[in-house]
């Protein structure tokens, strides 16, 4: 039996409708532990590399060592962007985006590019962190996503059940 016109439309990726806040947020949430996991093994060895005696306590307060901030900054910057946009690249899905039945796509439904991810990346931070003001712009224009959907012309949708990322 062949499938009809409506099941291959329904199954193109381009069709799919935009996915809702609270399901992205539910995806941040598990993909955030993941991330924190990651930093947790690397900020060890980090650690170890550096050794204990560059941490200090001086009048109440833990004094780091410059370099050693800064190596860790870094190192949880490139891992988290290493993380989604590796994700993005291989299947449109990270592991919490699977559990939400969520894909990251560009608008004809093709797996982001890496200059895509990265503006993507970028822009998400200060969208979420001035009060998730360009997350909450979802709310007010459902059919155009967030802003940094809008901004890196990509889209986060609803795949069905029947979709297998592998």
């Amino acid at each position: 039996m062949q499938p009809s016109v409506a099941d291959n439309k329904q199954e193109n990726p381009a069709n799919f409708p935009i996915a809702g806040l609270s399901r992205r947020l539910a995806a941040l949430l598990y993909d955030g532990f993941l991330v924190v996991a990651i930093w947790m093994v690397l900020g060890y060895l980090i650690q170890f590399a550096f050794g204990t005696d560059t941490n200090q306590l001086i009048d109440g307060r833990v004094v780091t060592d410059p370099l050693q901030d800064a190596v860790i900054f870094f190192m949880m910057v490139s891992t988290a962007f290493g993380f989604y946009a590796w994700f993005w690249a291989r299947s449109g899905q990270t592991l919490g985006m699977i559990a939400w039945r969520l894909r990251t796509q560009r608008p004809d439904g093709s797996l982001l590019t890496l200059p895509q991810s990265a503006l993507r990346f970028v822009l998400a931070w200060p969208n979420f962190f001035i009060l998730g003001i360009g997350f909450f712009w979802l709310l007010v224009n459902r059919q155009r996503g967030t802003l940094h959907d809008r901004m890196s012309n990509t889209r986060v949708v609803l795949v069905p059940r029947s979709y297998r990322p592998f």
